[in-house]
């Protein structure tokens, strides 16, 4: 371990470092937390006290729609029994960080003073004033946040945008045809927002696939509506259950005139083929924009489990293979495999890698992925950080605990020789504020 001294002078040095927030869920016009239970039950934290008892495990109420006041109330409620037992994980370290820096709170939340946090954090969540506040405060340059969360565009300034639509590879729990659904839902629509993870009910589409000339007409009318003018990158999701493979055309037929019988066989079909043509037909567009996936978190009853096969790396390999024109970036969620797509983005000059995603984004992990990128990759192929948050808060929250873990990966390699002390705060540069430049588009705001 590095000397305190040589830590603290890294620190310091990153502590002003701006740096770009690639990936998040934040809403125009409506960037800060509108009570606790923004902060408090956050999905990840709300996944910690599930697992210690809570009885409730599904998000609140979800964008386009707000928890009502009672429905937040009720949930902090259910959940204060709970929060002593979950104090030790990094997800409620980052909780009292965002408190107490950022509404100077450092008490224990308790069934006698929680309504007074929630008034403070309710008057201030319409303050754009002290929205801007938090990202300075975060040293945070620019957001990416999804298009269809954009509203009225009050927040042009410091937001861009990335198109979240349909999810052609992601499985749905009970599903056999989600592929042919993400693609009837978009259809002869304007991009809007995805589906929501769950499944559950689907609602009805105007248009119906049923022959191999839909599928096609329905994905030339996705790939021509997407408005690369306003988007830098799609954000999609590749799922491990799925065996991504090419699919002729007659495979495609046949596995049509069985959807109303489909299993996994078919959702494989559906699946390879119709991404298989998005891509190609996205490759007309590879110089407007940048193919996101998300990988390795697959679907449980409330939230997704981290779960990825060597098999599936292989193929989303054969994939990216198949399409060089386009740039592809992956959101990883599971550790075991961050090695693997290391070697992928050594081979595949148009993979790269961004950030801690999901079941990555705790600090023993984090610090294990940024040792083996900095060890494995050239700075220009990672993304060093992205929040996820739907709200700034959790923006800086997520900020504190990565420039963290950076200091001391490089204090670390500082202390071994491998960098000297401006070697690393060159590199923290690189992968925090630079590659998002050049691989994204991103450009600093001022806040």
């Amino acid at each position: 371990m590095p000397d305190d001294s040589l830590l603290d002078k890294i620190r310091q040095s990153l502590e002003f470092l701006p740096m770009m927030d690639v990936h998040t869920h934040l809403v125009g016009g409506n960037l800060g937390a509108k009570g606790i239970h923004d902060i408090l039950l956050y999905h990840m934290a709300i996944s910690d006290l599930y697992s210690a008892g809570c009885p409730s495990g599904s998000r609140l109420t979800q964008y386009p729609g707000w928890p009502t006041k009672e429905e937040a109330h009720t949930r902090i409620r259910e959940a204060l029994p709970y929060l002593k037992h979950v104090r030790n994980t990094s997800i409620s370290w980052g909780i009292r960080m965002i408190l107490s820096d950022l509404y100077g709170w450092n008490q224990e939340i308790t069934e006698d003073n929680w309504e007074t946090l929630d008034a403070i954090i309710r008057e201030r969540a319409d303050d754009r004033a002290w929205q801007r506040q938090v990202m300075r405060m975060s040293n945070i340059a620019r957001y990416g946040t999804e298009l269809a969360r954009r509203e009225d565009g009050q927040d042009d300034d410091i937001l861009q945008y990335s198109l979240e639509w349909g999810f052609f590879t992601r499985c749905q729990w009970g599903e056999y045809d989600t592929a042919l659904y993400e693609l009837e839902r978009c259809w002869g629509m304007l991009p809007g927002p995805p589906t929501p993870i769950g499944g559950g009910k689907r609602p009805a589409t105007e248009r119906i696939i049923r022959t191999l000339d839909d599928a096609h007409e329905a994905i030339a009318w996705y790939v021509e509506h997407i408005p690369y003018d306003q988007v830098t990158s799609m954000a999609t999701h590749v799922s491990t259950d799925i065996d991504f493979r090419p699919v002729s055309d007659a495979e495609m037929r046949a596995a049509l005139e069985r959807r109303e019988s489909a299993g996994p066989m078919e959702r494989d079909v559906y699946a390879s083929y119709i991404n298989g043509a998005f891509l190609s037909a996205l490759e007309e567009h590879a110089d407007e924009i940048v193919f996101q996936f998300s990988f390795g978190a697959e679907p449980l009853p409330y939230e997704t489990a981290s779960r990825l096969s060597q098999e599936t790396i292989v193929q989303v390999a054969e994939m990216i293979g198949r399409h060089p024109k386009l740039k592809f970036q992956c959101f990883l969620s599971s550790l075991h495999a961050n090695q693997s797509m290391c070697t992928l983005c050594r081979e595949l000059p148009n993979l790269s890698l961004a950030g801690y995603w999901w079941h990555n984004f705790f600090p023993s992990s984090i610090r294990k992925v940024m040792e083996e990128r900095l060890d494995m990759l050239p700075v220009n192929k990672q993304v060093g950080f992205f929040s996820d948050a739907y709200c700034i808060e959790w923006t800086y929250g997520k900020a504190r605990i990565v420039k963290e873990q950076l200091a001391r990966v490089l204090a670390d390699k500082v202390e071994s020789r491998q960098y000297d002390p401006q070697m690393a705060e060159d590199i923290a540069r690189d992968v925090l504020l630079e590659t998002p430049k050049r691989l994204l588009g991103m450009v600093a705001a001022q806040a």
